[in-house]
C-alpha cells in the first residue's frame, strides 16, 4: 500500500535539502496528481513509502541527475522508481567495457 501526494516543498522537507531551482523548474511541470500509472514524463511522490515514482527512465534519470550530488546530505532515503520496464536496459544493450 502506497499513501501520499506529496509536494516539491514537502519532499524537500522531509529530505532535509533543497532541491536545486533547475530541478523545481523540471518538476513543477510534471507532477501527476493521480497515482495510478503515472505517465510518461510525470512524476508522482509518496509520503509512505517515501518514493518518487516517474512515468518513465528518462524522467527518473533528469531527477536523479539532480539529486546524486545531494545524497550524502539526505535525512530520509527518497527511493526514485519507475512505472515502466519498457525504457530499461536490457541486458544485451549494455555496453561492455
Amino acid at each position: 500500500m502506497k499513501l501520499g501526494n506529496l509536494s516539491i516543498d514537502a519532499i524537500e522537507k522531509r529530505a532535509g535539502v533543497a532541491f536545486p531551482k533547475k530541478l523545481k523548474d523540471y518538476m513543477s511541470t510534471r507532477k501527476q496528481e493521480n497515482a495510478s500509472d503515472v505517465a510518461a514524463g510525470r512524476w508522482h511522490c509518496f509520503d509512505i513509502p517515501f518514493v518518487l515514482v516517474c512515468g518513465d527512465m528518462e524522467t527518473a534519470t533528469e531527477i536523479h541527475k539532480h539529486l546524486e550530488f545531494l545524497g550524502s546530505a539526505f535525512k530520509e532515503p527518497l527511493q526514485i522508481s519507475i512505472t515502466s520496464t519498457s525504457h530499461a536496459i536490457k541486458p544485451s544493450e549494455k555496453k561492455h567495457e
